[in-house]
């Protein structure tokens, strides 16, 4: 063991990968529902490991630091953006609402008790589980006029606050918005839930809300003398079943086999198939007629594709009228998705820039629908790294400038800088799809391992500070996030149903995303039976990114 010890202390890179290592492991542990986390679990691991004394240069921390920050903002960047539009605005004027009220509490609470701008910057960072204000924190502290054991030992309170804070608030935003937040707003989430699905829905009943886009099966029939079908249109047949979409796909007369137009006549006797959503294909099958074995009319293969929407003409649009479309028939939407959340698919539910939607269908149509809608985003390896290195060089430059007043540097940081930067280029390649790729493997790892590998690096440094300053503060931290948490979401909860009156279930999902908790939108869709809250959550958590974070350098402008 001494022999260990004394290999981390000669080569302290080994004792960053010990940090990382424990640090996953730990958070994968479980307390009741919930695991600790990642980015806790390497904290706690730094701080444990930094007791042997092992520290690393502080630029390998900021160059982790700055490839988080590029990598949630290229994500998030079509939802920021998205979000000043009209129909945004709502949700962006909630969330600010949200991050000022949070900003605002936090500085209280500093105040009341005392705290210093590092322990005031782990506290907001921890309450709202906003790791980037930790890094917009310390960036701040290191460019106040002091020397550098003071600026160090106030750097070091950060991580302690955030430790304390961060399972705080993971709880109590999902506690508090999933069962006190419809208590609050003074509904029944489930039914309201419904009763918006319904509306989107244009009038169908839930189970058949989503008959027209979702996975789907092709079967084959002869027609009857006596069926529904025989003397209409192939355009009328596949309109006459209200809440479903059906699709003639081939027809054989005699011994003749062709794609119809949907004015093509059907007559008895004629084979078809048809294709469909397997339920409602199933309840409607007796309309065509005997159903046959005819492998022959039956596409071999279907395209499972996935579509960025880039096409400004359907920006705004519905899936409803995306059906209508001359483009759609033949093609089945089998998933719609917005910064990787499922979004409902309703007939309702809108479509933006930026949106990915999962196209199924014969290659000859899928092939038509695609160039109407964007860009096929088709699986590859390959990371645009001259996108990534660029994106991240002139978000810095444009950050770097700085005003001098008296003893304070103002400007909006290095890091703030390549946040935005990460926005424009997230934005970017949501309107010009042939820029910048970053498969989602790619970007999870820039996340994930940008982020715990800074937390790695404040964990060591603060590993001698730690222990000290949890007896110190803890049983106040604890109490001071679960006042401000709380507090913030009820007054962000009451402003959206009385000045915004947004409906129950968004407005929720509002609130989520503003706070970025994502397991309080889980645990609000599990209680809402329903994915409506996650309509609301895209806009508001791009926009409580970027406020939260740029409120690590306002925090210690005041409090300092």
């Amino acid at each position: 063991m001494d022999w260990f010890i004394a290999q981390l202390r000669e080569r302290p890179e080994l004792a960053f990968f010990v940090t990382i290592t424990l640090g996953y492991a730990i958070g994968r542990l479980r307390i009741g529902s919930f695991t600790l986390g990642a980015v806790t679990g390497v904290l706690l691991a730094g701080v444990l490991v930094g007791q042997l004394g092992i520290t690393l240069p502080g630029a390998i921390k900021q160059i982790f630091f700055l490839l988080f920050l590029f990598s949630i903002g290229y994500r998030t960047g079509p939802q920021f953006f998205q979000g000043l539009k009209k129909d945004g605005l709502a949700q962006a004027g909630l969330a600010a609402i949200f991050s000022c009220v949070a900003l605002g509490l936090t500085y209280a609470a500093a105040r009341i008790l005392g705290y210093d701008a590092g322990t005031a910057v782990g506290l907001l960072a921890g309450t709202f589980t906003e790791s980037a204000t930790l890094g917009t924190g310390t960036d701040a502290i290191s460019h106040l006029a002091m020397d550098e054991a003071a600026r160090t030992a106030l750097a070091n309170k950060i991580p302690v606050a955030f430790a304390v804070t961060y399972l705080v608030g993971v709880i109590a935003a999902t506690w508090f918005l999933s069962q006190m937040g419809p208590r609050i707003l003074g509904v029944d989430l489930a039914a309201e839930c419904r009763t918006y699905e319904a509306a989107m829905a244009g009038g169908a009943t839930p189970a058949n809300q989503i008959d027209a886009w979702r996975q789907f099966e092709v079967r084959t029939f002869e027609i009857a003398a006596d069926s529904k079908v025989a003397g209409r249109t192939v355009g009328d047949v596949e309109g006459m079943f209200a809440g479903a979409r059906f699709y003639i796909d081939r027809v054989r007369r005699d011994e003749r086999t062709e794609n119809p137009s949907p004015d093509f006549v059907l007559r008895a006797n004629d084979r078809i198939a048809v294709a469909a959503r397997h339920e409602p294909l199933i309840e409607n099958a007796g309309a065509f007629g005997v159903e046959i074995a005819e492998p022959s009319l039956v596409p071999g293969v279907a395209d499972v594709v996935d579509v960025i929407v880039t096409d400004k003409r359907l920006d705004g649009r519905t899936i409803g009228e995306l059906a209508s479309l001359p483009v759609a028939r033949g093609v089945f939407l089998r998933n719609l998705s917005r910064s990787g959340l499922p979004l409902p698919l309703a007939p309702g539910t809108v479509i933006h820039l930026g949106d990915v939607v999962t196209l199924v269908g014969p290659p000859e149509r899928t092939k038509d629908a695609i160039a109407a809608v964007g860009v096929p985003d088709r699986v590859t390896d390959a990371t645009d790294m001259v996108f990534v290195g660029l994106g991240i060089l002139l978000g810095a430059i444009v950050g770097i400038p700085a005003v001098h007043i008296a003893a304070m540097e103002i400007g909006i940081s290095e890091s703030v800088g390549v946040l935005l930067g990460g926005l424009v280029f997230g934005w970017l390649r949501s309107v010009r799809p042939v820029l910048g790729r970053i498969p989602t493997p790619t970007l999870w790892l820039f996340e994930s391992l940008g982020l715990t590998g800074f937390i790695a690096v404040v964990g060591l440094s603060a590993g001698t500070d730690f222990v000290r300053g949890i007896r110190e503060s803890g049983l106040s931290l604890i109490i001071a996030a679960v006042v401000v948490m709380l507090a913030a979401q009820t007054v962000t909860l009451i402003a959206g149903k009385h000045l915004f009156r947004m409906h129950p279930g968004i407005l929720l999902g509002v609130v989520a995303g503003a706070g970025t908790a994502t397991p309080a939108l889980a645990a609000i869709q599990e209680v809402a039976k329903s994915t409506v809250p996650t309509l609301g959550y895209g806009v508001s958590y791009a926009v409580g990114n970027v406020l939260l974070a740029l409120w690590g350098t306002v925090v210690v402008l005041l409090v300092r």
